[in-house]
């Protein structure tokens, strides 16, 4: 999969860009806040439906204009298709799929695949479980998209009984805590299952790559860790029933619901010790190098075709090891990098990257 053409129209700090990526690797390279992840986040809203660094769409369009226009051409094996994002301080968002409205952003998935890895994702293994639960949901979602509406549903439902919760209602009506904890456990149970499928077939690869990187050195660990699991002669979906109707009067008293696939995680080991408590910064980002370079594979073999990759600013958050991992693991992919010098390039062996000048929201082949 690629990308053929992107035009921005008052995107950020981008009055107007029309950028034609290669097939193979583009550097942006240039100083801070000149544009160079913002063009990234176009990619990515495109490919997601939403900004991976800001919650409200109305902070995408330029200052002191009214709407905005990110439009993406992109290419794979089932064909081309036609990518735009419209964006209104008067009428909010609007995507179009080949020049027809969708209703529900969860239609773009997998139309374009791309995965994204930032310096923020190099503290995915010390950080706590949610940015672990976002990792696995936002993979699944464009592996499955119907994982995507699922988790919706799930999380629907989550909002409805943590609001009856905080309603302080009455104990001695059970009814009104069951119908939900019942649309928790069919929910909660294909959500479940489809992380625990996708942890599993993670490990083998990123495992690979961790004992790579080391240089046969470590040995990494990963496994899902449910909140809740299906025990001997009681179904998952028994098992969440059973643990809701346990915490209730935790919960009432809390205010939240305490037990569900909300609260999942994945445990993380070095060498079989805990990578977040025991593991060194090394230990650590090489650990979160393998799990986001997992991504590609899974995602070849699920898709028949690599992803788009983004990589911001990451080179310089690499020490020459791991530059190279990744170089080697990048080959025949698209990525759009982003870096400060072209120093970075060349040390982490980039040597046949097509390489822009971003300045100011323009971009300059150089």
């Amino acid at each position: 999969m690629r990308i053929k053409a992107i035009k921005l129209i008052n995107y950020r700090n981008y009055s107007h860009l029309e950028f034609n990526p290669c097939e193979g690797l583009n550097a942006l390279v240039g100083e801070n806040a000149q544009g160079k992840t913002n063009l990234l986040e176009a990619v990515f809203l495109c490919a997601f439906g939403r900004s991976h660094r800001m919650s409200r769409d109305i902070e995408l369009i330029k200052n002191d204009q009214n709407m905005s226009y990110i439009g993406l051409s992109v290419t794979g094996y089932t064909g081309s298709r036609q990518i735009e994002v419209k964006l209104s301080r008067g009428e909010g968002k609007k995507i179009l799929l080949d020049s027809c409205p969708i209703g529900r952003s969860g239609e773009l998935l997998g139309v374009l695949n791309a995965v994204m890895f930032s310096p923020e994702d190099l503290s995915l293994v010390k950080d706590g479980p949610a940015m672990r639960r976002r990792f696995m949901d936002m993979e699944l979602s464009q592996l499955n998209p119907s994982y995507y509406y699922r988790l919706q549903q799930y999380n629907h439902a989550l909002k409805q009984r943590n609001a009856l919760l905080k309603d302080n209602f009455a104990p001695s009506s059970p009814g009104l805590l069951a119908m939900w904890d019942e649309q928790l456990a069919n929910l909660g149970e294909s959500v479940i299952n489809a992380r625990k499928a996708f942890i599993e077939e993670l490990s083998g690869i990123a495992g690979e790559l961790h004992r790579m990187i080391s240089d046969g050195r470590e040995t990494l660990g990963i496994a899902y860790e449910p909140d809740i699991r299906a025990s001997c002669g009681i179904s998952l979906h028994d098992a969440i029933i059973e643990a809701l109707s346990s915490s209730a009067l935790e919960d009432i008293r809390r205010g939240f619901t305490t037990a569900g696939p909300h609260r999942d995680d994945i445990s993380i080991s070095v060498n079989e010790s805990d990578a977040r408590i025991f593991g060194s910064q090394g230990q650590q980002r090489t650990a979160a190098l393998s799990l986001k370079l997992s991504e590609i594979e899974i995602m070849k073999r699920h898709k028949s075709e690599p992803p788009v990759l983004l990589l911001d600013d990451v080179l310089s958050e690499l020490d020459e090891i791991r530059q190279r991992m990744l170089v080697k693991s990048i080959e025949g992919v698209q990525v759009l990098l982003t870096c400060t010098a072209l120093a970075g390039l060349k040390n982490a062996g980039l040597k046949d990257a097509k390489v822009y000048e971003c300045k100011c929201g323009t971009l300059r082949e150089t």
